[in-house]
């Protein structure tokens, strides 16, 4: 989850942040779903903002015949950004800095699932731990992340005939 900044299909939460010394309303919606073409395809299933749950197929084995690890670092940072994206209001965004894993053993069949835990944040830098476990219970992958924590920018329109860009009329 590189850069959630849009609202469409983003997590709800409680909003705990704030910019200003006014209070700033939380994070209103529905909760987390598959958040993107990627999530989507990859078969993310959010049980709560902290926990992704994937049905490993074959399309997500490599060529050696295991889980890719594309695969469970794209689960861990979907998992991360959502845990994070709870705690964050409507005005701010965040983006993935780094994530550190550990990719301890694999799989070829069954269920996995990453729980993330938010081990601190402050007005703009959120970090977490993560871990994918086997539905058999086996520990997978261990990982840590650091999120950027931003002000959303409103978008201006494009300035038509404006003076300060080059002519291109030809």
């Amino acid at each position: 989850m590189s850069d959630a900044s849009t609202d469409s299909g983003a997590p709800a939460g409680d909003g705990s942040a704030a910019a200003t010394d006014s209070a700033r309303e939380p994070r209103a919606g529905g909760g987390p779903r598959a958040l993107d073409g990627v999530s989507s395809w990859i078969g993310m299933r959010w049980e709560d903002p902290q926990t992704v749950r994937l049905q490993i197929r074959p399309e997500l084995i490599n060529g050696g015949g295991l889980l890719s690890g594309v695969v469970t670092y794209a689960l861990v940072d979907y998992c991360m950004g959502s845990t994070l994206w709870v705690q964050t209001t409507d005005e701010e965004r965040i983006a993935t800095i780094n994530i550190s894993i550990n990719y301890l053993q694999t799989a070829v069949e069954g269920e996995i699932v990453c729980t993330t835990v938010l081990d601190r944040r402050n007005r703009t830098i959120g970090i977490m731990k993560s871990e994918v476990r086997h539905e058999d219970g086996r520990l997978l992958v261990t990982a840590t992340g650091s999120y950027s924590i931003f002000s959303a920018r409103k978008r201006l329109p494009a300035a038509r005939g404006s003076q300060a860009g080059p002519d291109r009329s030809g």
